[in-house]
């Protein structure tokens, strides 16, 4: 049986609010109306939240709004970050129920983004309105965001929050995706860092020939599937807490003129990475690659750009096993749910791999167990998303409200 926490979470309370996110349809590059729902939320429990708009120039031209605001203890003690994103991937085919009407079937809650992650972004809101009623006096301060376009292809909104300072001074990071669910690993599952990734495009010029005699030509198609191959052969490094990272190929591209051999080619990788393999090493990977493909055509490798100052790639990143804060939130989460947290380290790449990497604080990946995210019928185990409210709930007195 899990022990009594006086918290004030209830299942009852996590369906509605979440069942309410769900209903506001919020796609990456289309989050207003639920950073509007978000502010009201907060603003009626007397948080004071602020809308952080952000324009960038650059690469996407995009307009975007974050919901942020902090609330201060009485005496000092850790500055703490709970960072959740609000946007969803689109709509995909072959939903069994209405994407946008939360459905509950037994324990699990079906709808776009009930997993992925507004869930997570349920839990801190809830957990931090329990906070925030029963002890008006603490140490430290709360710092709370709730940022759109994770889901798209640069991760803005956290960006764009660290680039103004809002996140300057933070101690640590709390982030509820769904560590759980992601990791395929019950809940609770506690990921202690994540592998990282770069996305690259790999260019061919050949040389064009009449099709009936293309060994007078160097076909840039051809050798872009050299490469191809070579590349899926190399052997990356293998890291004791990361594992192994992992190279897609996500686009290609070539032709010419008709009837005539392909002078132009380009495949483009997404790579994840795990520590040592940072941009320098990925270019050498492919040196290497075509070298052993033997190819004829002049290649280039270009690395997409960063935003925001910061990086175009996700740096992987580990936090600290015996750092005091990871025990703390160890001990929360069996205070909460009465079993020990399953380490973990998440696969793929998110905010948390900007706030880690950039603000060089311990950064956690918390959150519920289900299925099916960026898939159609994506559900949440609701237990799981309770769970995960009252372990942020029991992490904040733990660190907050100190004996």
């Amino acid at each position: 049986m899990n022990p009594v926490i006086d918290d004030g979470i209830t299942k009852e309370n996590l369906l509605e609010l979440l069942g309410e996110l769900i209903g506001v349809h919020s796609p990456y590059f289309e989050e207003k109306e639920v950073m509007a729902f978000t502010h009201a939320w907060l603003s009626e429990r007397g948080f004071r939240p602020e809308l952080h708009r952000y324009h960038e120039t650059e690469k996407t031209d995009f307009n975007g709004v974050n919901v942020v605001g902090s609330v201060k203890g009485a005496n000092p003690g850790p500055r703490i970050l709970l960072n959740a994103h609000l946007d969803t991937v689109n709509v995909c085919k072959g939903w069994g129920t209405d994407p946008l009407a939360p459905t509950l079937v037994g324990d699990r809650l079906y709808g776009l983004g009930a997993l992925d992650m507004k869930s997570g972004a349920a839990a801190i809101l809830l957990a931090m309105d329990a906070f925030k009623h029963r002890h008006p006096d603490f140490s430290g301060e709360l710092v709370y965001a709730f940022v759109s376009d994770e889901e798209g292809p640069y991760g803005l909104g956290t960006q764009a929050a660290i680039r103004d300072g809002l996140f300057d001074g933070v101690d640590l990071a709390v982030i509820p995706e769904p560590s759980s669910g992601f990791c395929g690993i019950p809940f609770p599952c506690l990921c202690l860092g994540a592998r990282g990734g770069y996305n690259y495009t790999v260019s061919f010029a050949g040389k064009s020939a009449h099709a009936a005699n293309p060994e007078e030509g160097v076909s840039a198609i051809v050798d872009a599937a050299k490469v191809m191959i070579a590349l899926k052969e190399s052997v990356g490094i293998a890291d004791d807490r990361l594992g192994a990272g992992s190279l897609c190929v996500i686009e290609t591209k070539g032709g010419g003129q008709a009837c005539s051999v392909a002078d132009e080619a380009s495949f483009t990788v997404f790579r994840h990475v795990v520590r040592g393999e940072d941009e320098a090493y990925l270019r050498a990977e492919v040196e290497d690659a075509a070298r052993r493909a033997g190819i004829r055509s002049e290649m280039t490798v270009s690395f997409r750009e960063g935003v925001f100052g910061g990086s175009g790639g996700f740096d992987p990143y580990i936090a600290d096993e015996s750092h005091p804060y990871t025990a703390a939130l160890r001990e929360s989460i069996v205070d909460a749910t009465g079993k020990p947290a399953t380490i973990a380290y998440f696969s793929s790449i998110g905010d948390f791999n900007t706030v880690a990497t950039r603000l060089g604080v311990p950064t956690f990946v918390f959150g519920p167990d289900g299925e099916n995210y960026h898939t159609r019928d994506e559900f949440v185990y609701v237990d799981s998303a309770v769970g995960t409210a009252r372990v942020i709930y029991r992490f904040l007195e733990r660190l907050l409200c100190p004996l």
